[in-house]
This record gives C-alpha cells, sequence and structure tokens, in this order.
C-alpha cells in the first residue's frame, strides 16, 4: 500500500478543488496513483477536471520564429525569471529560434548546428559559464506549408518574438497571404487563450478518448442508468468534450457564435481561395516540468541553526 502524503493531497485538491478528504480517500483507494485519482473523483461527480493539470514551473522563454512558410517554436529554460530578463540570454534564446528554422527541430540537430566558429551547445555553455546558471535547450517544433502562411503569436513577450508562450499556426491556401496572415494571427491567440488539445477529433490520441469515455460511462453506471441510455449519453458527452478539446471545434474567442472551423471557412471569401488549417504548436513555459516547492522561512531558520 502506497503512502499517502500531504504534499499528495494538496496537488490532488490543486488538481480537482475537490476537498481534501475526499481527495486523500481517492489517493488510498487508488493506491497514490494521482491520475487514476483524478478519474475516481470524477467518476463519483466530486470533480471537473477535464484533463491532466501540469504544474508551470519552469523559468526561461519561448521564441516563435516564422520566415517564409516555415515557422519554428523553442524553449530554453533557466532557474531564474531574472536571467529571462537577462539580455544575453534573450540574445541566446533568439539565436536559438533563428538556427532551428534552418536546422530543422530535433534538439540534438539545433545544438549540434554551428553559430560562426561554435555551435549552439557552446553557446549555452558559455552563457551558463558567464551568467552564472544552467541552462538548456528544452524542446522544439516546427511547421511549414507549400503555399500558404504560418503566423505566430506571443503571449507575455519581453521582446519581439520571446515570451512566455508561443503559438504558430500553419494556413495552407493560395489566396491572399495579408489576409491570410492576419487570420493566423487571430486563429494563433486563440489558441494561446483556448489550449486545444488536437486539431480535430481524429487527431485525439486515441487513449486520451478511451479514458474520457470510461469516466462518462461509469460515472452513469454507478446511478443506475441502462447499459443503452449510457452508450447515447457518452456518444453525446463525447461531442461536448470535442467542442472543448478540439480547435476547429472549439467556439472562436473572436467571435464565439461560430467554430474555428467556420471562421475558417467564412474567411475563404476575403482571401479568395479555400484554406486548410493544417496545423499548430502552443509551447507555455514549463508545462509539463515540476518545480519543487520550498518553505523559504524554514530554509533561513535551518541556515541558522534554528530548524
Amino acid at each position: 500500500m502506497a503512502t499517502i502524503t500531504a504534499a499528495m493531497v494538496k496537488d490532488l485538491r490543486e488538481k480537482t478543488g475537490v476537498g481534501m478528504m475526499d481527495c486523500k480517500q481517492a489517493l488510498n483507494e487508488n493506491n497514490g496513483d494521482m491520475e487514476a485519482a483524478v478519474d475516481w473523483l470524477r467518476k463519483k461527480g466530486l470533480s471537473k477536471a477535464a484533463k491532466k493539470a501540469g504544474r508551470v514551473a519552469a523559468e526561461g522563454l519561448i521564441a516563435a520564429v516564422v520566415s517564409g512558410t516555415k515557422g519554428v517554436v523553442v524553449e530554453v529554460n533557466s532557474e531564474t525569471d531574472f536571467v529571462a530578463r537577462n539580455e544575453q540570454f534573450q540574445g541566446l534564446v533568439k539565436m536559438i529560434g533563428q538556427v532551428a528554422i534552418k536546422a530543422g527541430d530535433d534538439v540534438e540537430t539545433i545544438k549540434a548546428a554551428k553559430v560562426g566558429d561554435i555551435t549552439v551547445e557552446r553557446a549555452i555553455q558559455d552563457a551558463i559559464a558567464t551568467i552564472g546558471e544552467n541552462m538548456t535547450l528544452r524542446r522544439a517544433a516546427s511547421l511549414s506549408v507549400n503555399d500558404g502562411v504560418i503566423a505566430s503569436y506571443v503571449h507575455n513577450a519581453v521582446i519581439d518574438g520571446l515570451g512566455k508562450m508561443g503559438v504558430i499556426v500553419a494556413l495552407e491556401s493560395t489566396g491572399s497571404k495579408d489576409e491570410l496572415a492576419a487570420l493566423g494571427r487571430q486563429i494563433a491567440m486563440h489558441v494561446a487563450a483556448s489550449n486545444p488539445q488536437a486539431l480535430d477529433a481524429a487527431s485525439l490520441d486515441p487513449e486520451v478518448v478511451r479514458r474520457e469515455k470510461d469516466v462518462m460511462a461509469d460515472k452513469y453506471r454507478q446511478q443506475g442508468k441502462p447499459d443503452a441510455m449510457i452508450e447515447k449519453i457518452v456518444e453525446s458527452g463525447l461531442k461536448t468534450y470535442y467542442k472543448e478539446v478540439t480547435l476547429l471545434e472549439q467556439a472562436f474567442i473572436h467571435d464565439n457564435a461560430k467554430s474555428v472551423g467556420q471562421a475558417v471557412k467564412d474567411a475563404e471569401g476575403k482571401v479568395g481561395a479555400p484554406i486548410k488549417l493544417a496545423g499548430f504548436v502552443r509551447y507555455a513555459l514549463g508545462e509539463g516540468i515540476e518545480k519543487q516547492e520550498s518553505d523559504f522561512a524554514a530554509e533561513v531558520a535551518a541556515a541558522a541553526g534554528q530548524g
């Protein structure tokens, strides 16, 4: 039997908004498995958590760079937000983004690419030595189109193209590139605000869909509903779920009377040709990285020999 700590209960409570005692019971029932505990609470109707809530912890910057019909986002982490405001660090991240446009989105390939006489990896090591804080190129992703535009949006920008969140969107069309770019920026802003999990239902991870169906079915089964009714309810529930988590079906933040897919279709008149929303990438700084929390007062007391 797993030991259930106060920190685990606190983490589950922050993810679900459910009371401490229910969170403790959920963890006990599921041998300390956090995700199973979230599902257990949802099946009991106690939690409205729709998906995993990753704790954003790492510091640093996201770069979003577009060149012609290609765009890239990269995440470079630092230990503190103070370093993210350092001009040398900002220059480093911007340079890495520019390299990634040509080198592609494989992290090791980017690190091995040359900038002048040195590699990107050496440039990162030099910055670590100069600034005195650990840094790492964590990840990169790219999009490209044969004919169309790559649009970008950076949220909480510290300088042009660098911030705490970066989004790129790919639109394929033979129509007006200016009109496409305007639409693409609107969609990129939507992606930043709405955080879709996938482009459409077919693009969702089948395991995520299976898990959602299982949670819904178990919840209604516990309410005593017959299997034939449950199947219909789950099917209806999935349609609602897709509207919440897939980009093309989400309500467009710039006009919530229509979906993003409808907004793209409606824009074809202005653009003068069919438009295909081909893909998107959204990077939020530090998502999925756990950060160890510390009690500063306790640390000071310990250092002074009082704790």
